[in-house]
């Protein structure tokens, strides 16, 4: 009996070993879904890393990565697809990474960094902190500070 499950142990030990050791050298590309209710930008497409901001921290995902579900958190995306690099803002939404090395994520709002607006940002920022110190229920505390939240994201995607 304790051959058996020596044998048994050693043998999945080898196959968890291969499978860590393809996840950490992959040269293979993941297949990446990603929209928002208004527009798709990738579709079943072979991508080389994407790197999400989430709830539980920031990280990248590689193919083989470990089959999970986020939430994403006001932030930016940003999807490796060989030489080219493409970053986007997502205000919220999930990312959901399955064993087959696919990605999905679906953004509440989603838009490449180049179509946003610095000065329309700060603007938007401005004018939620101002809602913030003048709310007079918790209600509207609480839907001013996120609107703080996402436009300090926001800017602070347009910062890089």
């Amino acid at each position: 009996m304790a051959s058996a499950m020596t044998c048994f142990l050693r043998r999945r030990g080898l196959q968890t070993a291969s499978i860590l050791a393809r996840r950490a050298y992959s040269t293979e590309s993941m297949t990446l879904t990603f929209s928002s209710p208004t527009e798709a930008f990738y579709k079943g497409v072979g991508v080389k890393q994407v790197d999400i901001n989430t709830t539980s921290g920031s990280f990248g995902i590689l193919p083989m990565h470990v089959p999970a579900i986020a939430v994403l958190k006001p932030g930016v995306v940003t999807v490796y697809d060989g030489d080219k690099t493409q970053k986007f803002f997502a205000s919220s939404g999930v990312v959901t990474i399955n064993a087959d090395s696919s990605v999905q994520i679906i953004a509440e709002e989603a838009f490449p960094i180049d179509r946003l607006d610095a000065q329309a940002a700060r603007q938007g920022l401005e004018k939620c902190q101002q809602e913030l110190v003048s709310a007079g229920s918790e209600a509207n505390k609480a839907a001013a500070q996120v609107g703080v939240e996402l436009y300090e994201a926001l800017l602070k995607a347009l910062e890089h």
